[in-house]
């Protein structure tokens, strides 16, 4: 098997963002560790699950199924890998994507937040999805109901390109209650996974995407985020890659504010109110 092959069948049979995997590959290399891994020098009873993927892995199939999903698989040894993914302390092993894949190197701002957002959130998301795209920049988002669905379709509505990093495969619209916005979504934009087709979305890959979402752009934006929310590990994930992180204020009495409120407070991010402070405050670092 070539260099590509290896990393195709490692990317399927390991779920992503395991540091142990990450620290392997970056100390033996991709063909020491997949050699291992086959001839099961890794312990047996720990890593029963993922002997099993690799005793049943069909390299032509995995192929198949992606090109049945409309997507191409990326590493970064391709033109149009992020160079900024392999800043993250576990890197992809590959990227799974559907739509235009060039758009994955250009000028991109993430806008994340809440799944159950107020009127005020889903206008300002909006907002300045349409702001961003109006100045030739992608928006980023993660294909959720929510402030993610806001900054999608704002960036549609202004007829900009958007990028929706997903925790399932290509293949599987979750939630199914925006099939039509990833279709829309791939007409001009890309969607992307960091799993095979077929893989259904789980808790903890919404966790680890999020990086994957810090990572593909140049600054992320919370806009409405509860105390514990996902989406200030997507500020966290982009702070550690030293990216501008801001936040949009709200109402001090709203829960749904609270996530902004404690990274402003805690100058995790920084206080924004309109595109043009985003845009001065992004260019100035």
């Amino acid at each position: 098997m070539n260099t590509a092959d290896i990393r195709l069948a490692l990317f399927a049979c390991i779920e992503p963002g395991v540091a142990l995997w990450s620290r392997e590959i970056a100390e033996r290399g991709l063909d020491a560790v997949y050699d291992r891994i086959t001839t099961r020098k890794y312990d047996t009873v720990k890593h029963a699950g993922l002997m099993e993927r690799f005793a049943t892995f069909e390299l032509d199939v995995a192929r198949e199924s992606i090109i049945k999903s409309g997507g191409v698989f990326i590493t970064c040894d391709d033109e149009n890998w992020p160079s900024s993914l392999n800043d993250l302390e576990v890197p992809p092993l590959g990227l799974i994507v559907k739509g235009d894949v060039a758009l994955l190197t250009q000028r991109s701002l993430a806008i994340v937040g809440t799944r159950n957002p107020t009127p005020y959130g889903i206008r300002i998301a909006g907002d300045f999805a349409a702001g961003f795209v109006d100045r030739e920049w992608a928006i980023v988002s993660g294909g959720a109901y929510g402030i993610d669905t806001a900054a999608h379709r704002g960036a549609l509505v202004a007829e900009g390109r958007t990028i929706a990093v997903i925790a399932s495969g290509i293949d599987i619209q979750y939630p199914a209650g925006n099939a039509r916005l990833f279709e829309e979504i791939c007409e001009n934009g890309a969607i992307v996974s960091e799993v095979m087709p077929g893989v259904i979305a789980m808790p903890h890959r919404f966790l680890t995407r999020n990086r994957v979402i810090a990572a593909l752009s140049k600054s992320t934006l919370v806009v409405e985020a509860a105390f514990r929310s996902g989406s200030l590990r997507t500020a966290r994930d982009a702070a550690e890659l030293m990216k501008p992180v801001m936040a949009i204020p709200g109402p001090i009495n709203s829960p749904s504010s609270e996530g902004c409120h404690r990274l402003i407070g805690e100058r995790a991010a920084e206080l924004v109110t309109s595109v043009a402070d985003a845009i001065e405050l992004i260019s100035a670092l």
